[in-house]
């Protein structure tokens, strides 16, 4: 029988990955899928027609890192690669509703809902690349007048760092 002990293991580089306290406890010190955030809608927002609107998420579910700022309602992360999804859920049903992730004031991802005559739900995805000062807004585009749900479930947008990426 073979035992191997130590008290840090190392990268190539001689960072730290584990260490021990010495009575079974690990630290892990390799990098985890942060930061990450998911913020959502408080209540009820109305949003006028024929116009992009953002989005007023001024309930953060989580913000690690703290890079999700409520009151202009944007995420900031550092450079890096990540995942970032969003969903709006329609409470009035109308002809057609559109759901983007803006980038610095501009159209990042687009997902369309072409009838929304029942209300509905529409999500959207994508891996981004920000480069430490770009950020991410979330925006719908209605027909006609509307109300957008609010609700743990209903309306957020989330994001986080991909690892080894």
């Amino acid at each position: 029988m073979s035992i191997l002990k130590v008290n840090t293991i190392q990268d190539k580089g001689g960072n730290t990955i584990i260490s021990s306290d010495g009575a079974g406890n690990l630290t892990q010190s390799f990098a985890a899928n942060t930061p990450a955030f998911r913020a959502r809608l408080s209540s009820n927002q109305s949003v006028s027609g024929s116009t992009w609107t953002v989005l007023s998420l001024a309930t953060e579910d989580f913000d690690i890192g703290s890079y999700f700022d409520t009151s202009t309602y944007r995420w900031t992360p550092p450079s890096g690669r990540y995942v970032i999804n969003g969903q709006v859920r329609l409470s009035t049903g109308m002809s057609y509703m559109y759901v983007a992730i803006y980038k610095n004031g501009t159209t990042e991802q687009v997902m369309a809902q072409i009838d929304a005559s029942n209300a509905g739900i529409q999500n959207i995805s994508g891996i981004i690349e920000p480069n430490g000062t770009d950020y991410y807004d979330l925006r719908c585009y209605l027909a006609s007048s509307g109300t957008i749900a609010a609700g743990y479930g209903f309306t957020f947008m989330g994001g986080y760092k991909i690892i080894g990426a």
